[in-house]
């Protein structure tokens, strides 16, 4: 879908004159002005801590915001006179009350994140590499001395390349000064593309190329999708309003007195194995046990998505998560509703599925034989009420403690750490490239994108540093847990299989 507003907002952005670059000041230039900046601070408001934008520590801090007298909102009054970025936000930033016990070790799945750029261990990241990447990408983009440079290659699919940079420059100002220089290119289509099996030789050097999703057989690099700061084309707020949206939507039905079927909602249209599983809906003379839906995106946009708010979809006691054109974004949402979520076979993974366990976060079904399969788990749920509920809730809560807001920063920030000590060269600004703020993207967009923009920006630094990474798998370890989940998935297989002999032998 895509309106006059949303045009005018891509013109807006992309078609204005390119943010120019200036010529950088001297380091000495620098420090004289951020000490004029901060002795300006000391005298307007004592009561700030100024030791605070002393720089890193090795010190692990409370993982808390920081505190309210520490807020820098959009100037866009500064952005609209001059078209400059604002220079009041720290590039560096001490998190404030010191606690080395609150500062965690990331979540399990983070260690994904070695496996994800095991095909650079050994060669390091080249910039003939980068450039290959080029090909598909839609954007580079740079980071150099804790700034942004963007260059744009072509416009990719509704807004998902700008909340994307827009969900970077957060990470920004959520850790001002923290990400070391780096180059990468960013692909914002659905599919892999980086084959593995054309890069099996040592020295074959794969190009490092980002995106949102990926699968056993490629090489892309997995990163959090736009919608985690919003998705304005179907007024899917950004992920902290949506979280807090959801526990309160869980609360307003008991598990017990939810709907005994299985919920979809979705566009059938967008790939066979959707309009496959509305097969599967019930009719007069079958009843899988499932209450399917067709999500008619622009019918949504003119009565103002009256019935897509997802906080107000759990209500059956099970979800069902579907694989669109590729992997899809529905896939946090549907496991955020304290319902058992019944996952189709997967081919694509993102960023944190591959944490998730079946059995204990998820139920697994077969895409091969969808109704059956379905009928199936709604039957064993209904049986099996504390088990269902079980997974329901820890799928849920997975998602609402592990994928929380601070911990995709997290994942995001680790993931480009690691990535950038890779690096065999030192990037430059490309050419062609404009620098970005915040106050660049925001103040020049109107409309529910510049509200999502606000209702996502990030005020002030985290009063923590990011969470400790987990080790890399080791091989054993690795196959071990792979195994565990294989062996789950066929015991839910086997009582699936038992299930329906046991039909046949009644009839």
């Amino acid at each position: 879908m895509k309106g006059s507003s949303e045009e005018k907002f891509m013109k807006t952005y992309w078609m204005r004159p390119a943010f120019q670059k200036k010529k950088a000041a001297s380091k000495s230039t620098l420090v004289v002005s951020l000490f004029f900046f901060l002795l300006l601070l000391l005298f307007l408001a004592a009561w700030i801590d100024l030791a605070k934008y002393a720089g890193f520590s090795s010190q692990n801090f409370s993982r808390t915001p920081s505190n309210s007298d520490l807020q820098f909102p959009l100037k866009c009054s500064i952005w609209n006179q001059t078209n400059t970025c604002p220079k009041n936000y720290p590039t560096s930033y001490k998190p404030s009350n010191p606690n080395p016990s609150l500062n965690p070790k990331c979540p399990e799945f983070f260690r994904w994140i070695h496996e994800d750029l095991r095909p650079w261990r050994e060669t390091g990241i080249t910039k003939e590499m980068v450039e290959k990447a080029r090909k598909t990408a839609h954007f580079r983009l740079v980071i150099l001395d804790g700034k942004i440079y963007v260059e744009k290659f072509r416009q990719s699919i509704q807004t998902r390349a700008l909340f994307t940079m827009w969900g970077i420059l957060q990470l920004m100002r959520w850790y001002p000064g923290k990400l070391p220089d780096l180059e990468l290119m960013f692909d914002c289509d659905d599919r892999p593309v980086i084959q593995a099996n054309h890069f099996r030789r040592p020295d074959s050097g794969p190009p490092p190329l980002f995106r949102y999703c990926s699968d056993w057989k490629s090489l892309d690099i997995v990163f959090p999708d736009w919608s985690f700061w919003g998705w304005a084309e179907t007024n899917i707020k950004p992920w902290r309003i949506v979280l807090k949206d959801m526990k309160e939507g869980n609360k307003k039905t008991k598990w017990e007195e939810r709907v005994p079927y299985a919920y979809w909602r979705g566009n059938p249209n967008v790939c066979p194995w959707r309009a496959d599983l509305m097969k599967c809906n019930v009719t007069d003379k079958n009843d899988w046990n499932t209450r399917l839906y067709v999500q008619d995106w622009d019918k949504e946009a003119k009565i103002g998505y009256k019935q897509s708010n997802v906080a107000d979809q759990c209500t059956h006691r099970y979800k069902i998560y579907i694989e669109g054109w590729a992997w899809s974004v529905s896939e946090k949402y549907i496991l955020a509703c304290d319902s058992p979520t019944l996952l189709m076979t997967q081919r694509w993974h993102d960023f944190f599925i591959r944490g998730m366990i079946p059995q204990q976060h998820y139920w697994p079904v077969k895409d091969n034989d969808k109704c059956k399969s379905l009928k199936f788990a709604v039957e064993y749920g209904n049986n099996h009420t504390q088990k269902a509920k079980a997974i329901g809730e820890a799928g849920s809560s997975f998602i609402h403690e592990d994928l929380k807001m601070e911990n995709v920063y997290d994942y995001i920030f680790n993931l480009l750490n690691e990535y950038a000590k890779l690096f065999k060269y030192k990037p430059t600004i490309p050419p062609n490239a404009m620098e970005l703020c915040a106050e660049a993207m925001a103040c020049p967009s109107d409309g529910i994108w510049k509200e999502f923009m606000e209702l996502s920006l990030e005020k002030s630094p985290s009063n923590s540093i990011p969470c400790t990474m987990p080790p890399p798998y080791e091989p054993q370890e690795l196959r071990s847990f792979i195994d565990a989940k294989v062996k789950s998935t066929k015991e839910v297989e086997a009582w699936e299989n038992e299930y329906w002999e046991k039909q046949i032998k009644k009839q």
